[in-house]
């Protein structure tokens, strides 16, 4: 039988998979097709990184709280309405980066030296890593913003959110900038920057209602202060 150490792949596992593959040929083209070439290094390097990352990340989850592959694959019930808003444009301007990107290449507007490319990957391995670790830490990470009574919601403080509130954020938002750096675009820079507007306001958004609705988040706010960065916001 498995068990809580030793979990087993099942059907959400493998649909997670199934997801990967599907997402990776939708990477593929909303990079090479705007590019205008398959032969573009920094393209094929930036999917084999992502690959990588996201396959380490899969594992780690797996481990840690295999449920969350069913509950964040779609928005659960109780999800505010506003926050599909956020959702879209969160999604829609990361996806941008990589289009963007590919022009970039194509008509060479801005294309970063490789010191600089290297600096994106930092910034993505960073951002993928702190966003992983909240997933792990926090099992009410999902999607949406909802208060999950299904889920006996609690404040979650350890780990990272001992140090800030939004770690997932900050994760985030690190994913779409060193995105942008990775594949050598300062263009790029742009859908990645509204990408981090978006989730900042979600913060505020999310924070009005988690301090509302969630006991004991008003408390939390006070013991940790910060919502993205120590000591500045």
């Amino acid at each position: 039988m498995p068990d809580a150490t030793h979990p087993r792949f099942g059907s959400e596992e493998y649909r997670a998979l199934g997801s990967l593959a599907v997402t990776l040929i939708v990477m593929a083209v909303l990079l090479f097709v705007p590019a205008g070439t398959v032969r573009w290094a920094r393209g094929w390097w930036y999917l084999a990184v992502f690959l990588a990352a996201v396959i380490i990340a899969m594992v780690y989850i797996w481990r840690v709280d295999p449920e969350l592959f069913a509950i964040r694959r779609k928005p659960q019930a109780g999800t505010k309405s506003w926050d599909l808003a956020f959702v879209a444009v969160t999604l829609i301007s990361m996806a941008a980066i990589l289009p963007v990107a590919g022009l970039d290449y194509r008509f060479d507007w801005s294309q970063l030296p490789d010191g600089v490319v290297w600096l994106g990957y930092l910034i993505f391995a960073c951002g993928f890593w702190l966003t992983a670790w909240a997933q792990g830490v926090n099992r009410h990470f999902e999607l949406t913003v909802r208060i999950q009574t299904d889920r006996g919601h609690v404040v979650v403080d350890s780990g990272p959110y001992a140090v800030v509130r939004h770690p997932g954020y900050i994760g985030g938002g690190a994913l779409g900038f060193g995105t942008a750096l990775a594949l050598g675009s300062l263009v790029a820079l742009v859908p990645a920057i509204i990408c981090i507007i978006a989730l900042a306001l979600r913060t505020l958004a999310e924070e009005a209602t988690l301090s509302e609705e969630l006991p004991g988040y008003a408390t939390y706010m006070r013991k940790v202060r910060f919502r993205w960065v120590p000591g500045v916001w």
